[in-house]
């Protein structure tokens, strides 16, 4: 088994970039690769390393490759398309499938490292871009126990907390599952501070109240104020990403026979959301849309004062 030295990181986005970061700052030996040639210029300079010429010439200098990217469509390809990673793969080298991608996709693709002599983990994350800069980011994988362990002190580089959730495609699907989960909460929680502030109250206050009582959740301590509020919308996750990752967890009811109606709604709010705002805009606007059915705007201080 080979030890891992170097590793290639595929993917410098928002994310890819301060991950790939804490990896060489952890004493890993560093490659990066990214289909933007003037990112990859960019960031590997500023990471003081040489940027791959190809997908093939990186792997082939690595002993692990991380992937974090859009979709599992996109990862097939930059692993198994032409000139792509298994192209150069060394016998023996360790796959980190970091993306948050379709388990099913997941399983196929590691059958296909595997045929090639080498092992893949999924190990999505959670914890958005100011966590990965800080390297405290949640980290769910997936894979056999010993390349679970092969891959931890790589994982512990970008992560302060590293679950291992069972065999090869557990850990995509229990990211969606969470990203559905939080997705729920953001939502109701909106339409609470908007029935609220019809009543009366202070949006701001509420949230206050939320974080100090059962309706706390991640949404209300760490987004509503800051990027709903304040009306930013810019806390670093994109709504086209979100509206895949509730996909893949209904894709995942159903493939296990689950009905799931809050579930379903949840997503089509989101989906409808899209429809909506356009692609590109981040998450957090989903509380435009919110807003408009509702015929409200929510700002701190804009309770009303008396019930209408």
């Amino acid at each position: 088994m080979r030890m891992i030295e170097k590793v290639g990181f595929v993917g410098l986005g928002a994310m890819g970039k301060p991950m790939s970061r804490r990896i060489k700052q952890t004493g890993f030996a560093l490659g990066v690769y990214d289909n933007d040639a003037a990112r990859l210029e960019q960031i590997a300079a500023e990471l003081s390393v040489r940027p791959a010429s190809s997908l093939s010439a990186l792997a082939r200098e690595c002993d692990a490759i991380v992937t974090m990217l859009p979709n599992s469509t996109i990862v097939e390809k930059v692993l198994c398309g032409e000139g792509g990673v298994l192209e150069g793969l060394a016998p023996g080298s360790l796959v980190l499938e970091m993306s948050s991608g379709d388990p099913n996709s997941t399983r196929m693709l590691a059958e296909r490292v595997q045929a090639a002599g080498s092992h893949l983990v999924d190990a999505p994350v959670s914890g958005g871009v100011p966590r990965a800069e800080t390297g405290e980011l949640a980290i769910m994988v997936g894979g056999a126990d010993a390349d679970v362990a092969r891959a931890r002190p790589l994982l512990e580089a970008m992560g302060r907390s590293i679950v291992h959730t069972g065999k090869v495609g557990t850990a995509h699907a229990m990211k969606s599952l969470n990203n559905l989960v939080s997705a729920g909460g953001f939502l109701i929680g909106i339409e609470a501070l908007l029935i609220g502030a019809r009543f009366g109250l202070d949006p701001a206050l509420m949230v206050d109240v939320l974080n100090a009582s059962t309706g706390m959740n991640n949404s209300t301590q760490k987004k509503f104020k800051q990027y709903v509020l304040s009306r930013s919308f810019d806390a670093g996750f994109g709504l086209d990403l979100m509206v895949k990752d509730l996909s893949i967890a209904l894709d995942v009811a159903r493939s296990t026979g689950t009905t799931a109606p809050f579930s379903t709604l949840c997503k089509d709010m989101w989906a409808g959301s899209k429809s909506y705002l356009g692609s590109g805009r981040d998450h957090t606007a989903v509380a435009l849309f919110s807003e408009m059915l509702a015929g409200s705007r929510l700002e701190a201080g804009d309770g009303e004062n008396e019930t209408r």
